[in-house]
């Protein structure tokens, strides 16, 4: 595992009573990827990152409402789990909270604490709907909240014709990338007055994968100056063509490639994808492992995937392989050492394939 680079970064993560995780106490590094077959609660260890976003927001009754009740959250329902709990730790200070279902349906904080390693927890609370992390004097809050709410959880499965990202919306809605893309052009329309030479890299990467790609064509819109819409140019062409006519894969590789491009100052904290590699040609996959790879070098990154290519592009120290066992979704980092004879002759998807890593399907 390469370490995180910075207390900024998340160390250590133990998660109880979450869905299918009924534990999970996971040390994490710089580059962390998931893989695991479909249902093996991949996507469940990335949604909790959404979970933590909503609690600090104070949104987290409504979230057990749209969820349909407290069962919904939690492993196998009340009856199993009492409590869903969380313990998040950047090096030596970190965030714990217990949530309990009420008779109500309502979901309350057990117990919510920030926690240094020299004095243990401090201002401890409970018996509240909504997070009082805020409000706490201790100034451990300063060295966790604003980064856990600087994580961004990343999905662009949405392509359709009617995708946000598609659409048109506020020019003035750019100051970070938003988790499915939809403000795009208002965001690369500020990139390319105000770091021209990120938007002119995203340009370059942008054509390694679509030689044909010319330029954004980023402009506000005719009718309405406080609008914009995502247009592009053909290399050698001035005539600007919708989103709409970039294929499903394009579109999200320039999604891809402008968050792991994008200037240190719109940089989140973490930056979290799920099944990044969905609808990419396999030298797409390639150019994209690149730059997660380079991203990782002073950011964290959590990714998880099915693509066995690419896990191909990555090291046997970067994974992490989920599996399900009696209903309760697993994780477990590569015994590096034990694999490197194995390596000598089969590439990393090569053996998960023949299963000889876990994070298959189990019969």
């Amino acid at each position: 595992m390469k370490d995180v680079t910075s207390s900024d970064q998340l160390s250590r993560i133990v998660i109880d009573g979450y869905k299918s995780i009924a534990h999970c106490d996971l040390k994490m590094g710089s580059l962390n990827v998931l893989i695991g077959a479909n249902g093996a609660g991949k996507s469940n260890f990335i949604g909790f990152f959404r979970l933590i976003a909503t609690l600090l927001d104070h949104r987290l009754q409504s979230l057990v409402g749209k969820a349909g009740g407290p069962d919904a959250l939690l492993h196998f329902g009340r009856k199993q789990s009492e409590t869903l709990k969380g313990e998040l730790f950047f090096g030596n200070n970190g965030y714990k909270f217990a949530l309990e279902a009420t008779n109500d349906n309502r979901m309350m904080f057990q117990r919510e604490a920030l926690w240094w390693n020299m004095s243990g927890d401090k201002g401890v609370t409970s018996g509240h709907f909504e997070s009082q992390a805020d409000q706490h004097k201790t100034g451990i809050k300063q060295y966790t909240l604003p980064i856990m709410r600087r994580w961004r959880v990343y999905h662009f499965h949405d392509t359709s014709e009617s995708a946000k990202v598609k659409q048109i919306h506020r020019i003035n809605d750019n100051d970070y990338l938003r988790e499915d893309g939809s403000n795009l052009a208002a965001f690369l329309f500020r990139v390319q007055k105000n770091h021209p030479s990120h938007y002119k890299r995203i340009i370059r990467t942008i054509r390694m994968v679509a030689p044909y790609f010319g330029d954004f064509y980023l402009r506000a819109t005719p009718d309405n100056q406080d609008s914009i819409q995502l247009e592009w140019t053909e290399k050698d062409h001035d005539i600007p063509f919708k989103a709409s006519e970039l294929s499903d894969g394009t579109l999200r590789f320039i999604l891809l490639a402008t968050v792991l491009l994008q200037p240190e100052e719109f940089m989140p904290s973490a930056i979290i994808v799920d099944e990044p590699e969905l609808g990419l040609h396999p030298y797409a996959i390639n150019v994209l492992a690149e730059l997660i790879k380079s991203a990782s070098h002073e950011h964290q990154l959590i990714i998880s995937t099915q693509s066995v290519e690419l896990v191909n592009q990555f090291d046997a120290e970067d994974l992490i392989v989920v599996d399900k066992q009696g209903g309760s979704s697993t994780f477990k980092r590569l015994e590096t050492a034990s694999l490197s004879e194995w390596l000598e002759d089969y590439s990393l998807g090569d053996l998960w394939k023949k299963n000889l890593l876990g994070g298959r399907p189990q019969s």
